[in-house]
Protein backbone atom coordinates (compact mmCIF):
# COMPACT_ATOMS: atom_id res chain seq x y z
CA UNK A 1 0.00 0.00 0.00
CA UNK A 2 1.43 3.34 -1.05
CA UNK A 3 1.16 6.26 1.37
CA UNK A 4 0.56 9.69 -0.10
CA UNK A 5 2.86 12.44 1.07
CA UNK A 6 1.23 15.36 2.82
CA UNK A 7 2.42 18.80 1.86
CA UNK A 8 1.72 22.07 3.64
CA UNK A 9 2.23 25.67 2.59
CA UNK A 10 5.13 27.35 4.39
CA UNK A 11 4.17 30.65 6.02
CA UNK A 12 7.53 32.17 5.10
CA UNK A 13 8.39 31.12 1.53
CA UNK A 14 4.77 30.17 0.69
CA UNK A 15 5.86 26.99 -1.10
CA UNK A 16 4.35 23.54 -0.60
CA UNK A 17 6.77 21.49 1.52
CA UNK A 18 6.65 18.10 3.17
CA UNK A 19 8.91 18.60 6.19
CA UNK A 20 8.88 21.40 8.73
CA UNK A 21 7.59 22.60 12.08
CA UNK A 22 4.33 24.07 13.32
CA UNK A 23 4.73 27.25 15.31
CA UNK A 24 1.35 28.16 16.80
CA UNK A 25 -0.85 28.43 13.67
CA UNK A 26 1.96 28.62 11.09
CA UNK A 27 3.83 25.86 9.27
CA UNK A 28 7.50 26.68 8.62
CA UNK A 29 9.53 24.47 6.26
CA UNK A 30 12.93 23.21 7.30
CA UNK A 31 14.80 25.47 4.88
CA UNK A 32 13.13 28.61 6.21
CA UNK A 33 13.60 27.44 9.80
CA UNK A 34 17.35 27.11 9.20
CA UNK A 35 17.50 30.49 7.46
CA UNK A 36 15.66 32.20 10.33
CA UNK A 37 17.95 30.66 12.93
CA UNK A 38 21.12 31.72 11.09
CA UNK A 39 20.03 35.28 10.22
CA UNK A 40 21.65 38.03 12.26
CA UNK A 41 19.52 41.03 13.37
CA UNK A 42 21.69 43.39 11.32
CA UNK A 43 20.93 41.52 8.07
CA UNK A 44 18.24 42.77 5.69
CA UNK A 45 16.49 39.38 5.66
CA UNK A 46 15.85 39.71 9.41
CA UNK A 47 13.10 42.31 8.90
CA UNK A 48 11.53 40.16 6.17
CA UNK A 49 11.28 37.22 8.58
CA UNK A 50 9.83 39.48 11.29
CA UNK A 51 7.08 40.68 8.95
CA UNK A 52 6.23 37.12 7.95
CA UNK A 53 6.21 35.88 11.55
CA UNK A 54 3.77 38.63 12.57
CA UNK A 55 1.12 36.65 10.66
CA UNK A 56 1.51 33.85 13.19
CA UNK A 57 -1.14 35.32 15.48
CA UNK A 58 -3.72 35.81 12.74
CA UNK A 59 -6.41 33.13 12.92
CA UNK A 60 -6.90 30.98 9.86
CA UNK A 61 -9.91 31.86 7.75
CA UNK A 62 -12.01 28.84 6.97
CA UNK A 63 -14.78 29.19 4.42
Amino acid sequence: MEQSKQYERCGICEEEKEMGIHLYTMFICRECEKNIIHTEPREEKYNYYLRKLKNISKPKLYS
